[in-house]
């Protein structure tokens, strides 16, 4: 017999051998019915798969992300599936779950694949699902594996498979469909009930544009119909609401080739609204005692190589700018922190410096493949809203507090209301893959616990997630229409203090090494931006959206009246523009409320002989006729409602 034990630390006995699925059956029939994933001890688990000794064990449903995770994956292995048979002689990269369903990267090897094909490649993985086919995980040895994938030509999967090691290797069959796989899976296909193919992409091999060019079939998958129609009104809300789509349409940005692909061109209205937002930012850091810091855009190669970046990024970064002097190298800085310990460093430091908290609007450039770039989200020159904050263990957990303090802020003042946080540890069984003491590290995971707990935020704790350098807390943020996005993040560092040297002197009169915390709510104003956009659908708070209002004369003879309005609400520090086209009054409202323009001010004669404007709120409609100083006072009011609620 084994002991199984549950998340709530209770414990079942059950026979050597026993599956998640068995175990799920023996608590109801329902649970058995309803679970896709299981992880035992806290590997990932197939819930067909035999357990064989003493487990802790999590049993997970469709609502779980490992639930989906697993529902996809097998998906994903449908989806090959079907190519195979539709298209004899492709060849497979890799077809992982992502957030949103799944991909496969294929060498259609001389088979054309257009949007067109579709609805014959959903049609063929429905009809596999609905044959029920088992999803059979097996054991193999690397020689094996290389004979397998090597007689069916599958060079992609032998390069894989050569750089595994033997003893560690599975794969997993349904049908006449084998693919080299950790898993997990779900146990047949039967659940899959409604597939819909979302696109295609190019990707190179490996993300090297040196290797071939794959076709990335893009898809995803419900155990429900309903669901899959629920989640396509979804898509086409937020095909309304793509940032590209948004920002070119109320003049924020654009990318031009002549500068490069990646990196954004802020416009008037665009760079406003940064300059908003960092001002903002700003605000909030000097009342909790940031030193706000600038440094260049560039620095030696030997910073990078110190603190471990070049290692890291080295190939994912602009090529060395190589200088007159013979051997000299340079590189865009694909972060601020090397250059923030550097600022530590000049000085000589006691405790009483600390905690010092530097703070950068700092821009830095990888060279993201040109296949991954999108819009704002990803792109090869961002700036971050970074500030590194260096001081004693002891004082971890109240720094975590403050930073907390500040991202729960930015995410109401800003209506990111429903979010979630993970605490990221280390695994203990396996802490050589980590640096720093046991005592730094327990320090660390205990302050961000107590300070999480002391929050009142209900965070979720996953071990062995940590970075290698010190454990982190990440904010994940539900938009309007329900996507995840990750804002917000705080990360423990020993490593940087440890490469860079980094000293103070305590109060015993010794020297010790400071914890460096990485901080950056934002993360960047670029993707912030973007996912602002597509939470708002472009409509910003008063506060910070670019035009609070626009003047709208009835006929050209107001104009000078209209103009005279936005005269004084600008000086009044109401941003406020004039829409003096020649168009019938109708026109210019519909105009203006596609623009987003939050209040539309209407003015004719009766408005300019009373020194008045006819207010129009946008989504509320008529707020009736207010004096031009009167119509500041209650714009002013209404901002510092929101930015001090």
């Amino acid at each position: 017999m084994i002991t199984i034990t549950f998340p709530d630390k209770s414990t079942r006995q059950y026979e050597e051998g026993t599956t998640p699925l068995q175990i799920a059956e023996s608590i109801s029939t329902r649970l058995a019915q309803d679970i896709l994933a299981a992880t035992v001890n806290g590997e990932d688990w197939d819930i067909s798969r035999p357990i064989n000794a003493d487990a802790e064990i999590k049993l997970f449903k469709w609502d779980d992300p490992e639930g989906k995770h697993a529902f996809w994956h097998s998906s994903a292995h449908l989806l090959a599936e079907a190519l195979q048979e539709l298209y004899p002689g492709v060849k497979f990269g890799i077809g992982p779950a992502i957030e949103n369903g799944f991909y496969y990267d294929i060498d259609t090897n001389g088979h054309s694949i257009t949007a067109a094909d579709f609805p014959a490649i959903e049609k063929k993985m429905l009809e596999l699902a609905q044959k029920k086919e088992p999803i059979v995980r097996a054991d193999i040895s690397k020689t094996d594996a290389l004979k397998l994938f090597g007689d069916r030509n599958e060079e992609y999967k032998c390069e894989l498979i050569s750089e595994l090691e033997d003893g560690h290797i599975t794969t997993y069959t349904q049908g006449q469909f084998t693919d080299l796989c950790r898993g997990p899976h779900i146990p047949n296909t039967a659940p899959i009930k409604a597939v819909k193919i979302t696109s295609l992409a190019g990707a190179y091999w490996r993300g090297d544009e040196k290797r071939n060019q794959l076709v990335r079939v893009y898809g995803i998958t419900f155990p429900k119909k309903k669901m899959l129609d629920e989640y396509l009104v979804l898509l086409e809300e937020a095909k309304k609401r793509d940032h590209r789509k948004l920002g070119k349409e109320m003049e924020l940005f654009a990318f031009s080739s002549n500068v490069g692909a990646g990196l954004p061109l802020w416009l008037p209205k665009g760079a406003a609204l940064r300059d908003r937002l960092e001002q903002f930012l700003r605000k909030i850091q000097k009342q909790y005692g940031y030193l706000q810091v600038i440094t260049p855009h560039i620095g030696n190669k030997n910073l990078y190589v110190t603190s471990g970046h070049y290692a890291k990024y080295g190939k994912d970064s602009f090529q060395p700018i190589h200088t007159p002097e013979e051997g000299e190298e340079y590189l865009l800085k694909p972060m601020n922190c090397p250059h923030h310990c550097e600022i530590f460093k000049a000085y000589p430091r006691s405790y009483r410096d600390l905690p010092m908290r530097l703070a950068e609007f700092g821009t830095v450039y990888r060279y993201e493949q040109s296949g991954e770039l999108h819009g704002l989200t990803r792109v090869r020159g961002f700036t971050q809203d970074d500030a590194h904050i260096f001081c004693a263990p002891d004082q971890i957990k109240d720094e975590f507090l403050k930073v907390m303090d500040i991202i729960l802020y930015i995410f109401k003042t800003l209506d990111f209301n429903n979010y979630e946080a993970q605490i990221s540890l280390r695994d203990p069984k396996h802490k050589e893959k980590y640096i720093g003491s046991d005592e730094n590290w327990h320090l660390a995971e205990q302050a961000i616990i107590d300070a999480c707990a002391e929050k009142g935020l209900n965070a979720r704790t996953e071990l062995g997630e940590a970075a290698f350098y010190g454990p982190k807390l990440d904010f994940m943020v539900k938009d309007a229409i329900g996507r995840r996005w990750q804002l917000g993040t705080i990360q423990v560092d020993y490593n940087l203090p440890e490469r860079f040297q980094l000293e103070y002197t305590g109060a015993d009169n010794q020297k010790h090494r400071p914890v460096m915390i990485h901080r950056a709510p934002f993360g960047s104003l670029e993707r912030f931006v973007a996912v602002l956009l597509e939470h708002t659908a472009g409509k910003f708070p008063l506060w910070l959206v670019p035009d609070q209002a626009v003047v709208l004369p009835i006929s050209e003879k107001f104009n000078d009246y209209a103009h005279k309005v936005a005269r004084e609400l600008n000086i009044a520090d109401v941003r406020t523009i004039v829409d003096d086209r020649n168009e019938k009054i109708g026109k210019k409202i519909r105009d203006n409320e596609l623009k987003r323009i939050p209040y539309l001010l209407i003015v004719g004669e009766k408005e300019a002989e009373n020194d008045e404007v006819s207010v129009r709120k946008q989504g509320e409609g008529d707020k009736g006729t207010m004096k031009i100083t009167t119509f500041a006072e209650y714009l002013t009011d209404e901002v510092n409602k929101l930015i001090n609620q």
